[in-house]
């Protein structure tokens, strides 16, 4: 029998991550909205372009569990990431594409969007719990509100999105989306400006 040992996946080490539950948690609410994955085709194309412009919830939200692909199609695993997000949250594209799916899976809101210029298949991102104000066939724009955050108490210890990223039915690691400025902001800067008789202080920029 294949191993089902989860795959441990790394996290930039400027976005901040909480420390997840340790308690046992269902398959379901392992691997998200969406089903298991088959076994990735061979040639697929598992390249990710940076081409989200913002996160999908918030400025900066925590990672409270990274992404932790399965070594195996129906193998544990997480096939996404949680970040960190209250109830009633807007919940926004992170680039623009078209709503593939916005209804309820297993009883969770869930929205899909496939991310224009992204290739062929193209990349599809997910979002749940979300109750959407889109509907499929939507198009949207880099940052437009799909829905609000759903209170869900099945998925993480506290309030979270799960967001995941496919392409065709291959998981892929979410945050590779982000550019570097946003996975990792610019220092402050010490500025100096006039201050009178007393010359030039510094200022923060």
């Amino acid at each position: 029998m294949a191993s089902t040992a989860a795959t441990a996946a790394s996290v930039p080490a400027s976005v901040p991550v909480a420390r997840a539950s340790s308690g046992p948690s269902s398959p379901s609410s392992r691997s998200g909205p969406a089903p298991p994955a088959s076994s990735e085709p061979p040639g697929g194309d598992t390249s990710v372009p940076a081409v989200a412009r913002l996160w999908p919830v918030g400025t900066r939200p925590a990672v409270l569990r990274a992404w932790q692909p399965p070594p195996t199609p129906y193998g544990r695993g997480h096939r996404g990431v949680d970040l960190a997000a209250e109830p009633g949250s807007p919940v926004r594209s992170v680039a623009p594409g078209r709503v593939s799916f916005a209804g309820r899976v297993a009883g969770r809101g869930t929205v899909a969007v496939e991310l224009t210029g992204t290739g062929s298949p193209p990349l599809r991102t997910t979002f749940t719990p979300v109750r959407a104000t889109v509907k499929k066939g939507d198009e949207v724009t880099g940052g437009e509100v799909l829905g609000t955050l759903e209170t869900d108490g099945s998925h993480c210890p506290a309030s979270c999105l799960h967001w995941g990223l496919l392409r065709d039915r291959t998981y892929l690691d979410p945050l590779s989306l982000l550019p570097a400025r946003l996975l990792h902001p610019a220092p402050s800067r010490l500025l100096p400006v006039p201050t009178g008789d007393d010359g030039p202080g510094p200022r923060v920029r």
